[in-house]
């Protein structure tokens, strides 16, 4: 059977196009080259990611750092930032033994503490909807290790980042939201030296050895064999054809742009994977995710919903006005914000400066001016809409193009199934 026969048999049991099921991959196949990129981009993102975190003044591996501002058009730090919680972020090497981290008293007020594995996976989300406001002290523990501490959490890769949010209204709240980050405590070993490692928009031959530095530091699980397999030339010992290398990358590129057919947007909005936050073999999915929203956390603790945009698959080039009208309550037990942002040309999001220095709305926005229902129009659009508009307006950049995310916390299950669907944005 020669090559194209494989690739029809392929085809006809669903594998292609995609991973397709191949019995064999040569070195020279950019395809191969093309998975072997989009598997390992969760990888490359994390520790593009530690580096850039671990330049601030006072950071370390195992030391948890706090945010003390809601996140602005200056933060660059992760793509698609919320305007709702502050962060306290520790990057974690288990390689020594466990980490303790213990979690204050929080009360009624939201609070997340996902710890997330190198490849993205959320390994536990420590947090109101799992262990309510008391608190405790929990055991991250890493491959190879045992655990002899209070409530053992077992995380897949030695290395992993965990990722506080603690829900603030800003302002005055700014003080007992500090306090609350405050009382979050990590104590461990001391982590070890953090090797640079090349980004996404490398060399080829750079990333794919960087990408194989990384599975050597955080093997993959075994489930994700037949995929290293086929593509043990770019992802293990090689050799491999720079040619077909080339081809590859930039086809793995495209797809993460353009996220064409991996995206389905229904009533004008996009809605979350069931498998976001833990991807299992969706390794397209997880390598967009990566790109466009790094640490999201899974749909049982969030859903980020797009809107479709000017062009429907996600971006709006107008300048508006836009409305969105919303109920006076969404199926949900936590809170929703809407948020703009500006899209960069190579497909991440962050806030975009304005006039009112608002980068979302939500349920907890002071000021909106609700319909006779309590319902909510929000106006969306480069100018100034108007009159009583504007204490409901939502700026747009000044200029280029631009995206709204809808963040639902805590979301009930007719939103998280699909028997509620939200009302699309509108051209007025």
């Amino acid at each position: 059977m020669n090559r194209r026969d494989l690739l029809a048999m392929a085809g006809a049991l669903g594998f292609a196009p995609g991973f397709a099921a191949r019995s064999a991959l040569a070195a020279g196949d950019p395809i191969a080259a093309r998975d072997a990129y989009l598997y390992a981009l969760p990888l490359i993102e994390m520790a593009t990611t530690r580096a850039r975190l671990l330049k601030a003044p006072g950071a370390a591996v195992n030391k948890l750092t706090h945010t003390r501002a809601l996140s602005d058009h200056t933060a660059r730090w992760v793509t698609t930032p919320n305007n709702d919680t502050l962060y306290s972020p520790a990057f974690l090497d288990l390689t020594k033994g466990p980490v303790t981290l213990v979690i204050p008293p929080m009360g009624k007020r939201y609070y997340s503490a996902a710890v997330m594995d190198m490849f993205t996976n959320n390994n536990v989300v420590l947090g109101t909807r799992t262990i309510g406001g008391e608190g405790g002290t929990f055991t991250l523990v890493g491959p190879g290790h045992a655990s002899t501490g209070p409530n053992p959490v077992r995380i897949a890769t030695p290395h992993a980042w965990l990722l506080i949010r603690v829900l603030t209204d800003g302002g005055e709240d700014l003080a007992a939201a500090h306090q609350a980050q405050d009382g979050f405590k990590l104590s461990g070993p001391a982590g070890g030296p953090v090797a640079a490692y090349a980004a996404r928009d490398a060399k080829p031959e750079d990333y794919f050895a960087t990408a194989r530095a990384l599975l050597a530091s955080d093997p993959a699980p075994a489930t994700d064999l037949r995929i290293l397999r086929r593509s043990a030339a770019f992802l293990g010992a090689g050799p491999y054809d720079a040619a077909a290398a080339a081809d590859g990358v930039q086809q793995a590129k495209m797809i993460t742009i353009f996220a064409k057919g991996r995206q389905v947007f229904t009533g004008g909005w996009a809605y979350p994977r069931p498998t976001l936050g833990d991807y299992g073999q969706d390794y397209i999915y997880r390598a967009i995710v990566a790109l466009q929203g790094l640490g999201a956390l899974p749909v049982a603790e969030a859903m980020y919903l797009k809107a479709a945009g000017d062009d429907g698959a996600g971006v709006f080039t107008g300048d508006g006005p836009y409305r969105l009208t919303l109920p006076a309550q969404l199926p949900l037990d936590g809170f929703w914000s809407l948020s703009m942002y500006e899209a960069t040309a190579d497909g991440q999001f962050f806030f975009t400066d304005n006039p009112l220095k608002r980068y979302t709305i939500g349920d907890r926005t002071a000021g909106l001016k609700r319909n006779a229902d309590g319902g909510l129009d929000i106006w969306i659009g480069r100018a100034d809409p108007g009159g009583d508009k504007t204490a409901n307006w939502l700026p747009a950049p000044k200029s280029g193009p631009f995206a709204l995310y809808l963040r639902a916390y805590l979301p009930r299950p007719e939103l998280v199934d699909g028997r509620y669907r939200l009302p699309p944005v509108v051209k007025v």
